[in-house]
């Protein structure tokens, strides 16, 4: 296993997304100074990053008395992707930690890489984790529309719903 890459601090974290409706790929880019790692995730991991965070931030703010983090002191140019993406790996599994002493969050990537089990660390403080939160729930709804019937993405030519026996596309 390869020693863990920290991005301590990170200057920008985000979620973001190549591609259309339907067919996009995610990310969780990290930027420090002139460097950006960027690990491929899922949809469902980008969910539950966000719920994890915001977990997390509450519990923080309860065991240790904290003020509440606040999103608005995140500037929303930080939280664009930084292009050309370079993906280093596609993430296996999250863990979200904290670090007392320096206050901040540490989001925990690991996946496989072409030729070993990679790990990166991103470590962002309270603020950055609460825009996290709120810029990932807003590209994960900026996905296609949900049909009101069966609950299935709908393409913009519409579906076959299964409630419909596929015989009316909405």
């Amino acid at each position: 296993m390869a020693e863990p890459y920290d991005m301590n601090p990170c200057d920008r974290i985000t979620v973001g997304t190549l591609g259309e409706p339907g067919n996009r790929t995610f990310y969780l880019q990290g930027v420090q100074g002139l460097e950006s790692y960027a690990v491929l995730i899922e949809k469902q991991q980008a969910t539950a990053l966000a719920l994890a965070l915001e977990e997390t931030l509450a519990k923080l703010e309860d065991d240790y008395e904290l003020r509440p983090a606040r999103a608005d002191r995140v500037a929303a140019r930080d939280l664009e992707m930084q292009l050309p993406v370079e993906e280093r790996f596609r993430v296996t599994s999250l863990g979200i930690g904290y670090e007392s002493g320096s206050n901040m969050v540490v989001i925990s990537c690991e996946g496989a890489d072409f030729e070993d089990v990679a790990t990166v660390r991103y470590w962002i403080t309270r603020d950055q984790a609460a825009a996290l939160i709120r810029h990932a729930r807003s590209i994960i709804a900026g996905g296609r529309p949900i049909c009101p019937l069966c609950g299935q993405p709908m393409d913009p030519d519409g579906h076959s719903c299964p409630r419909q026996n596929g015989h009316s596309a909405h």
